[in-house]
């Protein structure tokens, strides 16, 4: 399975709780930081909703 890399580049102030729960879902806590996922619907899902938050590359 395809893996993506995932990292914050925006603050999560004055976003909704909804888009701070996904970015928490996915592992994200702090700007600059990097997680690995695998490339599944769900996963590509979450980053689809925090897409201007986050920037995504295949690992």
């Amino acid at each position: 399975m395809a893996k993506i890399k995932v990292k914050k580049v925006k603050s999560a102030i004055n976003r909704t709780k909804r888009q701070k729960l996904t970015l928490e879902a996915l592992g994200l806590k702090r700007i600059g930081q990097v997680v690995e996922h695998d490339a599944t619907p769900n996963i590509l899902g979450m980053v689809k909703k925090v897409e201007h938050l986050v920037s995504v590359e295949e690992a």
